[in-house]
């Protein structure tokens, strides 16, 4: 459970006098004091924000002021239209993935932390849709990201794919991707956290927890946890990470094809039976350059 206040600075000193601590003593980035009292852990921020973790952090942190959000939202089913009031202008983690429909190339997944005093920054980059901006223009955009914002990135080249695909089905790699490239945005932010975390939908909730869980992979990011199709319209933490992913995927293609010795089409039509049936004739391992478990395996094989 969290509870998180925003105060002014003269409640802010008499509330780390009151449980006893020293404006200024914590060293963390953006933190003015962190402390435990009560079985509570009270953490105080420049900002104004003062977070409360623990059994009864709402009703401690009522006793100074209003909840901006709490750790008790329901989780979103993937409607945006579950998405709590006002949730574009929080500060949040977004996550993305791309390539999973893709035969050649590999599976790419991101996650950027657009804290809300950047997201007219981000806005101003013209990402807010970003499934509308050519690749000419994601290159140009995403030095700018990762420069600024905190990120991760999987890239799952074919090799490392195909791999675990022995063991999990695309669903699981994503969810596996997504709670990875998560967890790596938290721990570079900390101790600050997100208000939420909305995850591209690509599976139901309950689908993308069950998969987490029989992998055992962990920790399992949870808390306030929300999930849309299409993203990137609800947050722009989304829109940037999903810029991030196709550029880091173009990179990927641009030296499979070098090393294929011919342009890798992007997809799974027949182009891609074709140009796979020719890399097939000329001796090359599929497995360097394709998900194999798509049926283009077997049409590239049937060609040949």
């Amino acid at each position: 459970m969290q509870t998180v206040i925003k105060v002014s600075s003269d409640t802010m000193q008499k509330l780390a006098q009151h449980y006893g601590a020293q404006l200024g003593s914590a060293t963390a980035p953006g933190t003015l004091f962190s402390c435990k009292s009560k079985g509570l852990t009270i953490t105080g921020y420049r900002s104004g924000k003062v977070m409360f973790q623990g059994q009864y952090s709402e009703k401690e942190a009522a006793r100074w002021g209003t909840a901006s959000h709490s750790g008790t939202h329901k989780k979103s089913t993937g409607k945006s239209g579950t998405l709590p009031a006002g949730f574009a202008s929080w500060s949040a983690i977004g996550s993305d993935e791309v390539g999973a429909g893709a035969y050649f190339g590999p599976l790419t997944t991101a996650a950027v932390y657009v804290a809300k005093e950047n997201l007219d920054w981000v806005r101003s980059l013209g990402i807010a849709d970003s499934k509308t901006l050519t690749d000419e223009k994601m290159r140009a955009i995403a030095p700018e990201i990762i420069t600024k914002l905190p990120h991760h990135v999987v890239n799952l080249m074919p090799p490392k794919y195909n791999e675990l695909q022995k063991k999990y089905n695309v669903v699981a790699l994503k969810a596996l991707s997504h709670n990875f490239v998560l967890n790596a945005v938290l721990q570079k932010i900390a101790p600050v956290k997100p208000d939420g975390i909305l995850i591209d939908q690509f599976a139901q909730a309950s689908t993308y927890f069950r998969y987490l869980e029989k992998a055992r992979q962990n920790p399992i990011i949870r808390q306030n946890v929300y999930f849309s199709t299409k993203g990137e319209q609800h947050h722009l933490s989304v829109a940037a990470a999903s810029v991030l992913a196709r550029v880091i995927e173009l990179d990927s293609m641009k030296d499979l094809s070098e090393k294929a010795g011919c342009t890798l089409p992007i997809g799974a039509g027949k182009e891609v039976d074709r140009v796979a049936a020719r890399l097939l004739s000329q001796g090359v391992n599929l497995g360097d350059f394709a998900k194999l478990h798509f049926a283009n395996t077997q049409k590239a094989e049937k060609l040949l």
